[in-house]
């Protein structure tokens, strides 16, 4: 049985660099080296692996043989899990984080949470993220509870000691049912009439918000504990109930959904702000995360469009 030597990570390196730059001499002047240590790199690493892996006959070109075209993919593999290494030990040694706990109100626009999370993948990318997407008064529990170090949070953080935050922008809250909803067909809807009819409200099940009530009219509801689901209902024409304005827009563009104009619950602003605790400031993948959710606040969202 043939038992393979280990290679070094230099001997990858100088193995990659002849296969980027053609040649020896290439990988020479680029690795800032003498011709011959290049080729007693390559010859020991043949040596350790018992094969070849470059044919150097009739060529001035050295060309992989089967047996190093194979193990290319595994050789590159090797030197970017060793580059990554290098590349998070240093940001740990600089202070960087090796991971981020971000909570997120569900009320947040997706389009807006996706473009600063791609933005955060380049900027860091040796630093893991865990994200967890909770409605109400749960993300003011995960920053206490320290399951996250930064939130993306509505208003229910208001008030609650041992937090800094700062102003993150805002979403429109707008009540909507399905056009053969009732209360759709309504022309006007008359004040109160919203009480006949279930309401579709969203809850969780954090300490800050049991026993509450938000933006509640109706005294027959359906709570729910997901976004998502509450929409679905909406459309399936189950009930009435308020929806962040850029999750529902196809809908009312659509017909799918039709916007409610209630004289005694015409909607209103759902404020966001960045969260932390005061004892554990973010370090500075987590700032950066919080800088970009004020910097890319929308403007002039607080004003509610006519639909």
């Amino acid at each position: 049985m043939n038992n393979p030597g280990t290679p070094t990570f230099d001997q990858l390196r100088i193995f990659l660099t002849i296969v980027d730059t053609g040649s020896f001499a290439g990988a020479a002047r680029k690795l800032n080296r003498a011709v011959s240590v290049i080729s007693y790199g390559i010859a020991n690493l043949e040596a350790q692996l018992g094969l070849t892996l470059f044919d150097r006959e009739g060529t001035r070109k050295p060309t992989l043989t089967v047996a190093g075209r194979a193990l290319l993919s595994e050789a590159r593999g090797v030197a970017q899990g060793i580059d990554a290494l290098r590349a998070k030990v240093k940001g740990l040694l600089d202070g960087l984080e090796a991971e981020v706990d971000l909570a997120v109100d569900v009320m947040l626009p997706t389009h807006r949470l996706g473009r600063i999370l791609r933005a955060f993948r380049a900027q860091f990318p040796t630093v893991q993220l865990r994200l967890h997407v909770e409605a109400l008064g749960a993300i003011t529990a995960l920053v206490l509870d320290g399951k996250a170090v930064i939130g993306l949070s509505g208003p229910l953080f208001a008030g609650v000691e041992g937090l800094e935050s700062v102003n993150a922008g805002s979403v429109p809250m707008v009540p909507v049912a399905a056009p053969d909803h009732p209360l759709a067909q309504m022309d006007p809807i008359l004040p109160g009439a919203g009480r006949d009819y279930i309401q579709l409200v969203l809850t969780d099940r954090s300490r800050f918000t049991e026993g509450q009530d938000f933006s509640v009219l109706s005294p027959r509801t359906w709570r729910l504990a997901d976004l998502g689901a509450k929409h679905a209902l909406l459309r399936e024409g189950i009930g009435w109930g308020n929806m962040p304005l850029p999750m529902i827009e196809d809908d009312l563009t659509t017909g799918t959904l039709s916007r409610l104009i209630m004289p005694d619950h015409p909607g209103g602003t759902y404020r966001f702000a960045g969260i932390w605790r005061r004892d554990t400031p973010p370090g500075p993948a987590a700032a950066w995360l919080i800088e970009q959710f004020v910097a890319t606040a929308e403007h002039g969202e607080d004003m509610l469009p006519d639909i």
